[in-house]
């Protein structure tokens, strides 16, 4: 039987629910237990593909195109698995759902409502979804964990709390624990419980009765042993059963902190784990996760040199909405023993008009970038600051400094390089003027026109390099010498395949196409000590301890040529992709296991 976690959250919402659930996650991995996780989202949207970055953060995108909260990356990442679009439950996706079961028939008559129909839809999507295999054992998972968006007493998430009230009785109290994720408030000093108290008392009178409180204090603060013992007297918990989440250096220390605290040991005991049968391989296999990942974070406290990234960007006032970058180009970081210093830039701040309109903003754009010793462009729609990217780039490539474009990054590089190397003066992207003279950028010939839900080119794509491009291809050597490559998409333009030819000659090397070698997906300079842009997304598929390749590459080359052919020599050896085996097929065949997108809604286009 499998047993279920679920974290769910009080007081305010953004206040880590997705870094404990993916710690604790983690934790159990350690012990030898296959862990799996699901992210209950209470919004209308089917998904979260047509939501403004700054609205709610990066749209991850899964190998199956799947269009999902940032969470499931933190999933991913910490537990090291691969999720699917099902791993995310929606309200939309509920209520579509039960009301396509309604017109089908399927209740014979009955008067549909929230109890019992929608709750038992949402029991039976968990009960469906956490027997999946996710990681490269292929088999079921040991745990499930649950995490519930928002705060508990939200009318929206009503009737998730009230579906995991019954979901509790469904699966037995041995098989059910809850964490509420609580905020205990830092006022002057003194640790306030009220908070705590109350969103507990609510909990408790929707029929849930945490078995673990963790208490986030946003201060780099510990809880205090008097704050502990009060939240347990008021709470009706054992002390041990209450554990603090202060602020640390790093979020990748938050699982030693949870370990520290004893919370293993209590769900061994309150989990009855000692019940599931976990060979000798998955044991040594969790040890050997312990120690790597104690490894990475003692490593973190004692790097000295610093590595300076601009990253020019659209959304840089919110920057969950670049959240899987940072992170990949954290990870890189560590394996390449620098601290990571990053220079948020945006990208209209860089533009001309910026220097009449805000010159400060526009001066220290500039120092920023020309400072940096690499720049990243990343992904983007629209037209706003692409200007401003446009000049990054081209500061990056006429002053050899290591540079990487991202999905928008890797078309406005192209766009560049046909403005002042092959001198077409009106050269831009069909996004920004579709009845432009010289599009560079074209609308892809499948992609629906009407509808922006699930429409775009998603999900796990493969790229072929070309034939040679090993002898002196930094981007193929990065990928371990590989020919093809998996990497997950997000876009509904292309480089215009006329001119192809023209952009070859001038020396713009696409280094990596796709299978059919009409569209283009790598680009790379061999002339430069790192131009590489990519038309995926590669930081989908970071992982602490396997860093996304072109992201290692452009830290690397920004520490210094030494240290770059260092990680070269090192990934040629031992790169392993992130991906299961199976996943790893061709396009045709990635096509024909694809549902169709569910992009029926009237959608807004957002973010201009």
């Amino acid at each position: 039987m499998t047993k279920y976690i679920l974290v769910s959250g009080g007081v305010v919402s953004g206040i880590g629910k997705g870094v404990i659930a993916s710690s604790t996650g983690l934790l159990l991995k350690t012990t030898g237990l296959k862990v799996t996780a699901i992210k209950i989202d209470p919004y209308m949207n089917i998904d979260a593909g047509t939501m403004r970055p700054q609205e709610h953060g990066e749209v991850y995108v899964l190998n199956d195109g799947g269009e999902v909260d940032l969470d499931l990356g933190n999933y991913e990442r910490y537990l090291n698995v691969t999720l699917s679009r099902d791993n995310n439950i929606t309200t939309g996706k509920i209520y579509r759902e039960v009301i396509e079961k309604e017109r089908r028939g399927d209740y014979l008559g009955k008067t549909v409502q929230i109890v019992p129909h929608v709750t038992n839809a949402i029991q039976d999507w968990i009960e469906r979804v956490s027997k999946i295999p996710v990681d490269e054992t292929g088999e079921e998972p040991d745990v499930c964990i649950v995490e519930l968006g928002g705060t508990v007493g939200d009318i929206e998430s009503a009737p998730f709390v009230e579906a995991m009230r019954q979901f509790q009785f469904r699966v037995g109290h041995e098989n059910f624990a809850l964490i509420h994720v609580s905020l205990v408030p830092d006022m002057h000093g003194e640790q306030k419980t009220k908070p705590t108290q109350t969103t507990v008392h609510a909990l408790r009178g929707l029929g849930l009765l945490p078995d673990l409180i963790a208490c986030r204090l946003i201060v780099q603060k510990p809880l205090e042993p008097a704050t502990k013992s009060k939240i347990s007297m008021f709470c009706h918990v054992a002390p041990e059963q209450v554990v603090g989440v202060h602020d640390v250096s790093s979020v990748y220390h938050v699982p030693l902190l949870l370990q520290s605290q004893g919370i293993i040991q209590y769900l061994q005991k309150r989990l009855n784990l000692a019940s599931i049968k976990i060979t000798p391989q998955m044991q040594e296999r969790g040890r050997s996760l312990e120690l790597r990942w104690r490894e990475l974070t003692k490593r973190q406290e004692r790097l000295l040199d610093d590595v300076t990234i601009a990253l020019v960007g659209k959304y840089t006032d919110m920057q969950d909405s670049y959240m899987s970058v940072v992170k990949s180009l954290e990870h890189s970081a560590f394996r390449c023993n620098r601290k990571l210093k990053l220079k948020w830039v945006d990208a209209s701040d860089l533009e001309p008009e910026a220097q009449h309109t805000n010159p400060a903003k526009y001066h220290d754009a500039w120092r920023a970038v020309v400072s940096a010793n690499g720049i990243l462009v990343p992904g983007g729609f629209g037209v706003r600051g692409s200007e401003g990217m446009m000049l990054a780039i081209k500061w990056a490539r006429e002053q050899k400094i290591p540079f990487l474009g991202i999905c928008f990054g890797f078309q406005l590089a192209v766009v560049e390089w046909a403005r002042h190397v092959c001198g077409m003066a009106g050269a831009t992207s069909a996004e920004f003027d579709p009845s432009a003279s010289e599009p560079i950028i074209v609308f892809m010939p499948e992609v629906s026109k009407t509808h922006m839900g699930g429409t775009m080119r998603l999900g796990l794509r493969p790229t072929v390099f070309e034939e040679g491009s090993e002898a002196w291809s930094k981007v193929r050597k990065l990928y371990g010498g590989a020919g093809k490559i998996w990497e997950r998409h997000r876009h509904r333009y292309e480089v215009n395949p006329a001119l192809i030819e023209r952009f070859t000659q001038s020396g713009l090397r696409f280094v990596g196409k796709d299978e059919r070698g009409e569209r283009m997906q790598v680009l790379e300079l061999p002339d430069h000590p790192y131009f590489v842009g990519f038309q995926a997304h590669p930081e989908f598929c970071t992982r602490p301890l396997n860093p996304s390749p072109p992201f290692l590459g452009l830290i690397a080359a920004a520490s210094g040529q030494q240290v770059l052919d260092e990680q070269l020599e090192l990934q040629l050896k031992s790169f392993k992709p992130p991906h299961p085996e199976g996943s790893m097929v061709d396009e045709a065949s990635l096509r024909s296991d694809e549902p169709r997108p569910a992009g029926e809604e009237a959608i807004l286009r957002s973010e201009q």
